[in-house]
């Protein structure tokens, strides 16, 4: 959308775009809080290969596993009430880590998983173009194409915002931890934004960052922090 259809109301015109949500009352009620954090560093995060659901599974790394241990400055939104994982071997190292330290102890959930890129798990981005060009231009154009024995995009966001609205109704006005992958953030970043399929390539998430986003029991949503590193 251009500009210029925006204009008057940014000059404080009365109208507003039909697609804005008016600002949310003050006595709306908390929201419930999530705390996305990726997880630290693997070998193959090192080396920027695919790494997913039903893959190799490699542990944190020694950098992982330091940066793992030193995460800190969790965004001030109140107490953490519960820290949920992917039971993914990185995920849960990094969940651990964090939940001592809270003095809590680790929910797993599958739902959580990073996506399975089936026979490209534990390539390069390089090498599954040169091997398989057309299915990853299907996979990242459509929402049902999917990796030779992987998972389609729309099959992930379904189970990722499945795993999102189960905590949320169960955490009113509360903090939860939720330490996954790169994938399950972007889908929430996207989701939050209202914005197009193009947008879920375009967010940055590096390993043991935090993404923060407020989720209200009416629908409402508000993205806090991305890609907040320790």
């Amino acid at each position: 959308m251009s500009a210029g259809p925006l204009q008057p109301a940014l000059a404080g015109s009365s109208q507003r775009p039909e697609s804005s949500r008016a600002p949310r009352p003050a006595d709306d009620g908390p929201p419930a809080v999530l705390l996305l954090v990726r997880h630290g560093r693997t070998t193959l995060t090192e080396q920027r290969r695919f790494s997913g659901r039903g893959g190799v599974d490699p542990e944190l790394s020694d950098a992982g596993r330091r940066v793992a241990a030193g995460t800190a400055g969790l965004p001030d939104v109140g107490p953490v009430a519960a820290v949920v994982s992917s039971p993914l071997a990185r995920t849960w190292q990094t969940a651990c880590a964090i939940a001592e330290r809270l003095d809590l102890t680790v929910t797993p959930d599958e739902r959580w998983a990073e996506i399975a890129f089936g026979a490209w798990d534990g390539l390069t981005y390089a090498e599954v173009a040169e091997r398989w060009p057309g299915p990853l231009r299907d996979w990242q154009g459509s929402t049902t194409a999917a990796p030779p024995g992987g998972e389609s995009l729309g099959e992930f966001v379904v189970r990722v915002r499945s795993a999102r609205a189960g905590l949320v109704a169960d955490h009113p006005g509360r903090t939860v931890v939720v330490v996954t992958h790169v994938t399950p953030v972007r889908v929430l970043v996207q989701e939050a934004l209202d914005a197009g399929p193009a947008a879920l390539w375009r967010t940055r998430v590096s390993p043991c960052s935090v993404t923060a986003v407020r989720y209200w029991q009416d629908g409402g949503i508000e993205l806090v922090t991305v890609n907040r590193l320790p």
